[in-house]
Order: C-alpha cells, then structure tokens, then sequence
C-alpha cells in the first residue's frame, strides 16, 4: 500500500469523528424551536416561503441534470430530506427553488445567502469552514486522474510537463499546484468552469488528463457511456493524491439550522435513508442507462454507522 493511500485511510477515519461532532453536540438540546424565536436561516426561509437550494449541472450522481433538466442526485435527494426537516421547525410548508452554482461560486453563493443550502459535491476542510458550516459527513472520495484509455500516463508523475485539466475553485485544483511545485513537474493546469467542460478538454485532446475526485470521474464515465451506447474510451488512473470528505453547505454562525441539519442527518442513518439513497445512485441504473457500480467503502459505512448513534 503506497502512503498516500495509508494516509487517506488514516484520514478518512479521522473523518468518521470529525463529520459526525458537530450532530453530536447538537442532539444535546432538545427544546423545539418556535416560529417566534426564529433567526438566521430559518427566519429568512419562513418569510420567503422557500428555501434556496445551490446545484451543480455535472456532479454525477450527486448533483446534476435530469434528461429534463432538473436538478438530480444523490445530494439532491438527502436536501430535500433537510428542506422538509426546516417546514417542520418553521411551521410551514416549504417550497424549493433552484438556482445553479459552479465550483468557484458555490461558496460565495452560501456565505452571502444567495442559496440556503449548497447540494453538490463540495469536500468539508478547516479552510472552508472558516467561511461556512457543513453537514455531517455523506460521502468519502480523493483526487485521481481520468485519462484516454491506452494512454502511457498512470500516475500524476507522469504528467511532468503537460496539460492537465482541472476545474476551477476545487481542492483538485489545489492539490495538483501543490504538487506539480513539490516534485517539479511543471504541469500545464487547464482550468475549466465546471466538471463537464473539463472532461471535454480530454476529449478533445487539449489536455491529457483530468484531475478531480475519483467518484466524479466515475461518473463522467458512466454519463458518457450512456449516451456512446457502447464501451467508454477512458479510465481512471493513479493513487489518491488527497482526501475529500463531502458534506452539505450551509450558513455559517446559524445554531438553530445546524441543529436542523445535524438532527436530519442523525435521523437519515439511523433509519437506513443514507444507505438507500447511496443504493439508488451508485449501484442502480442512472436516467442514461449505466451504473457506475460503485460499492460503499468500509470508511463512509463507518461514518454512517457513527452518525446514526444518538447522543445522551
């Protein structure tokens, strides 16, 4: 085992506690809140008589287009869980509205309550949580490399030189800087609006890879096999280069929506909605036709397993 993956492992056990303190504190109080005492998050949304949800077009599967256009996903499906947990706290039916947000604006858009919730594919880190809150834990990935099949490149090494496409305001992005200046490699970073169009750079041979959260690639795979009708033309290569816990965005500073939140989530492992949810995404049929055959790690069933535990 390389020590990067020893150091994901590590790190993804150390996720298992860290996404699940903040449920934990939270189920420590358990007066209900009342339309009166609203503020923050909850407040804004029973005014509005909505709640605003930020998607992503190309996170497949946790956030993107259905073949009509509506936003989908594994991500999509547990916030509207939190959605119905927040007309349960307000006393009022909440209805949903879309708005689509990019890797580089997706957490501008939650710090200035342009969007409510961030339903995508956004990794939980202490550099972005200085600006907003997450969720518990939902998902567990790390950065590798898409390339076309046959290609000689099967490790970031190999890319000393070259073009590799990333897409803006990810930690991929980072990662990749952070490495091509650590082993001199020179990389060419080619950087894209959203996962898609980054993809696309490959396909187009403007870049010989692309660099982003191994589930993400698997999905590109998936969404471009569907719609070929036949065997994909690229693979995923390489050991994970970093380790990206997923979580739901929020507002940060906001004690009455995290306990909202929190409590949703604890609710959705305990009663086996998490797991169900992960089924349907990752290992049943997508609306283009494939599966991406994803099995749960042993990482995240621990995170779930964790998270459903109630606190005393």
């Amino acid at each position: 085992m390389s020590a990067v993956r020893t150091l994901a492992t590590t790190a993804a056990l150390l996720g298992a506690l860290l996404g699940l303190a903040p449920a934990a504190f939270a189920q420590s109080d358990p007066t209900p809140v009342t339309p009166a005492a609203l503020s923050g998050t909850l407040a804004k949304v029973r005014t509005a008589g909505a709640v605003v949800i930020g998607y992503r077009e190309s996170s497949v599967p946790f956030s993107f287009l259905s073949p009509r256009k509506e936003p989908i996903g594994y991500s999509i499906e547990l916030c509207k869980a939190v959605v119905e947990a927040m007309g349960d706290a307000v006393h009022k039916t909440l209805e949903i509205r879309w708005l689509p947000v990019t890797a580089e604006t997706r957490i501008d858009a939650v710090a200035s309550g342009q969007v409510d919730l961030e339903c995508g594919s956004t990794t939980s880190n202490l550099e972005r949580q200085k600006r907003v809150a997450f969720s518990p834990t939902m998902f567990v990935s790390g950065t590798r490399l898409l390339v076309r099949k046959g290609s000689p490149i099967q490790s970031f090494r190999d890319l000393a030189g070259k073009p590799v496409a990333v897409t803006a305001g990810t930690t991929n992005e980072k990662t990749m800087r952070d490495l091509s200046a650590r082993f001199k490699l020179g990389l060419e970073l080619v950087v894209s609006r959203d996962h898609a169009e980054s993809f696309a750079l490959v396909k187009s041979g403007k870049a010989e890879a692309f660099a982003t959260d191994e589930v993400l690639l698997y999905g590109l795979i998936a969404q471009d096999r569907g719609s070929a009708q036949g065997p994909t033309d690229y693979q995923v290569v390489g050991d994970f280069l970093s380790y990206d816990p997923y979580g739901v965005m929020y507002r940060k500073g906001d004690p009455e929506m995290a306990k909202v939140v929190n409590d949703t989530f604890q609710m959705l492992a305990e009663d086996g909605e998490i797991e169900r949810q992960y089924k349907r995404w990752f290992l049943r049929k997508l609306p283009g036709g494939t599966s991406l055959d994803l099995p749960m790690s042993p990482q995240l069933e621990t995170i779930i397993q964790a998270m459903a535990i109630k606190a005393e």
